[in-house]
């Protein structure tokens, strides 16, 4: 990020992976999952990117720990104070939160086969639609937008909010969710001019190449 005025910078990321988590992929998750020593150390490796190359005003996060932790890492680095965003809150699974891939599939067999092949098709039984998560995304970030107009701004968000902010930005559609990638800690950035966005870096995880495994 350049900060050039009177263009705005918009870096946003995601946060390591929790310790204890039931699932491998992305159905459902604890709720106040933890971070592993891994993910704090991931975190820091973020936080000192941020510092090194851009001069954050301020950081929201999602209200979720692992967003905040992850938050708090970017905000020790830097110096820029932290805001909880309950825009950037997580998908809500409903009745599927905390249950592994197999319960899931093996309860609601075309449900789970939907969520995989047409996401923007259905809604998580007592949860949130895809749809739901790209209205909270969007006001996300046309709140930071009128709240910051002409300076640099971290967000952090899960891989699912990522998604949906991203996918706006691209001017895709809903159904193009699982064309995304978002890994624990990659970064995005935005650059916004004249109410013009242009996209420089989509998971970017240079900070992370010690990670590896």
């Amino acid at each position: 990020m350049r900060g050039r005025e009177p263009d705005h910078d918009q870096n946003f990321a995601r946060p390591p992976r929790p310790c204890g988590g039931n699932l491998a992929g992305e159905v459902s998750r604890p709720a106040r999952p933890t971070l592993t020593e891994k993910g704090r150390a991931q975190a820091t490796a973020l936080g000192k990117r941020i510092h090194d190359e851009w001069r954050p005003a301020a950081i929201y996060t999602g209200p979720l720990q692992r967003a905040v932790a992850t938050g708090e890492a970017i905000a020790r680095a830097t110096g820029a104070p932290l805001r909880k965003l309950d825009c950037l809150h997580d998908i809500d699974y409903g009745d599927w939160q905390g249950r592994t891939h197999e319960e899931v599939e093996g309860a609601t067999p075309a449900l789970y086969a939907t969520w995989f092949e047409a996401p923007q098709l259905m809604r998580f039984p007592g949860g949130d639609s895809l749809q739901d998560m790209f209205a909270r995304g969007a006001e996300a970030l046309r709140l930071v937008l009128e709240r910051h107009p002409d300076e640099t701004i971290v967000m952090v968000g899960h891989d699912s909010v990522n998604r949906a902010i991203l996918l706006q930005v691209l001017e895709l559609p809903i159904s193009a969710y699982w064309r995304l990638m978002q890994d624990p800690c990659g970064l995005n950035l935005f650059d916004f001019a004249c109410n013009h966005i242009r996209v420089v870096k989509i998971n970017d995880t240079a900070h992370l190449s010690g990670f590896a495994g």
